[in-house]
């Protein structure tokens, strides 16, 4: 289900995916099967989500995050692809994300560019992640 006041200009959208209101989906996006995206998202052309994924409201994810199957992205969360940003940048050096399955971030989570946040990995709300996350780990506060 596309809700009709979404912008969805992706073909590549997997069955029995909903994606609510005010959300906008880029031509390059690929989003999986079963999802749930939330209203007021944002997601750009170079982003994979895999199946079965819950990306809660207000959640953007810019150019070059890859989200694995089964992966919880709470409310606000916030990722960023660029370590030095600055308006009309010509020297942008775009940094991946990769989320590995079954991973589950809170809100207002902050993922810094290059990070690998590993598979089954917990990031409380709020928390700041700068480097890698493994496997089964909790991280909260600054890590």
């Amino acid at each position: 289900m596309i809700h009709q006041l979404a912008d969805v200009q992706s073909e590549q959208i997997g069955e029995n995916t909903n994606i609510w209101q005010f959300t906008v989906v880029l031509p390059g996006a690929v989003i999986g099967e079963g999802c749930n995206i939330c209203s007021h998202c944002f997601i750009e052309n170079d982003v994979k989500v895999g199946n079965h994924v819950t990306v809660k409201a207000g959640v953007f994810l810019w150019d070059g995050i890859t989200v694995e199957d089964s992966v919880f992205i709470g409310p606000n969360a916030t990722f960023c692809n660029d370590r030095y940003p600055k308006s009309k940048n010509k020297e942008f050096h775009l940094e991946r994300i990769l989320i590995r399955r079954g991973a589950s971030i809170g809100a207002n989570a902050t993922i810094l560019p290059g990070v690998v946040i590993g598979e089954n990995a917990m990031i409380a709300a709020g928390a700041v992640v700068t480097k890698d996350v493994g496997a089964d780990m909790i991280i909260k506060g600054k890590y």
